[in-house]
């Protein structure tokens, strides 16, 4: 009895054993199979996910360049905040100076500013001078100087003669430089992701569509390029307007003071001589009238003359009998013979 108990625990224990092997297996066959598939899914998921990635790489063109807006507009942020530091950045300044000045003789005058300008390493940007009358000159010169020279060459030209006014103006625009710099960066960015997706490309709608946006980013990066070369010909180069003018003469402004006798006999003459310049007008503009009416006149004077000795009576005569031919007036009429 005890054997057959022992041996019936024994197969127990074996089929038991048998069971927990078999378990084991299967568990290890399914956890191989599930690997296997994983690994096959993972393969053949991230294949399809390139496939489909470079298929539609260009029409999330506009999806990247959205999310590309959104991390322009943090980089711009950025930027901001870099801004309100003033150790970061340098100072850019627009200066602007206007003189009045009153010289002996405007041409030494002009080309004096000149050489101070050109000697500062700056330049004459415009220049305009006329003649008052034929001893006066009046000059207006547009200098752009550098910053570093730009006291010292103002006070070169106030210096030059008589100051009759100056004004001064400085701009701070070191913000708007930066600004200005910080977006261009960001459209290069931008323009650069454009391309690059452009080149992913396939489709020729895509090529077409992205071409477009390249060429208006392209045209805003222009923009901001022309933006800051303003910006920096104004804050490396000072702009100094200089007016020159002569002081009058004594005489002249003696003259001003009042009129005299020669005055008065310039003007009399002035007005004599118009008009009798006037007169001479007028009667060559009625000229032709006044031959055409002398003409008629006499001609009328002429037929009147005729007719008037036609009708006329000789002497001797009497008034209403005709007078007779020439030879019968000579010859005496005969008496009658007495019977």
């Amino acid at each position: 009895m005890r054997r057959a108990r022992q041996s019936g625990r024994s197969s127990t224990h074996r089929s038991r054993t048998v069971l927990a092997a078999g378990t084991l297996a299967v568990l290890l066959a399914l956890s191989g199979c599930g690997a296997g598939d994983d690994s096959g899914s993972s393969a053949s998921d991230r294949s399809a996910v390139d496939t489909s990635d470079n298929k539609k790489a260009a029409p999330q063109a506009g999806r990247a360049d959205s999310a590309a807006g959104e991390a322009d507009r943090g980089a711009a942020g950025s930027d901001s905040a870099q801004k309100k530091s003033p150790s970061l950045t340098a100072s850019h300044i627009i200066r602007k100076a206007s003189l009045s000045v009153e010289v002996g003789s405007v041409p030494k005058a002009v080309a004096a500013a000149r050489a101070a300008a050109e000697g500062a390493g700056g330049l004459v940007a415009s220049e305009t001078t006329e003649r008052i009358d034929a001893t006066h000159e009046v000059s207006h010169l547009v200098l752009r100087v550098p910053q570093a020279d730009y006291d010292a060459v103002l006070r070169e030209l106030a210096g030059g003669g008589k100051l009759l006014s100056r004004t001064s103006e400085a701009k701070d625009v070191t913000d708007q430089v930066v600004d200005v710099e910080s977006r261009i960066a960001t459209q290069r960015a931008s323009v650069d992701r454009v391309r690059k997706l452009m080149d992913r490309a396939e489709k020729i709608t895509d090529v077409v569509a992205l071409e477009g946006e390249l060429s208006k980013r392209q045209a805003e990066l222009e923009s901001l390029l022309a933006q800051q070369e303003s910006l920096k010909d104004r804050t490396t180069l000072a702009t100094i307007t200089l007016d020159l003018s002569e002081p009058e003469s004594p005489a002249r402004g003696a003259d001003d003071d009042g009129p005299g006798f020669v005055d008065a006999l310039a003007g009399g003459w002035h007005a004599f001589v118009t008009m009798v310049k006037w007169i001479a007008m007028a009667v060559g503009a009625a000229a032709p009238f006044l031959a055409a009416a002398a003409a008629l006149l006499l001609l009328w004077r002429l037929v009147r003359s005729r007719l008037t000795r036609r009708r006329a009576p000789r002497a001797g005569e009497p008034a209403g009998v005709p007078s007779e031919g020439p030879e019968r007036a000579s010859v005496p009429p005969e008496t009658p013979s007495a019977p």
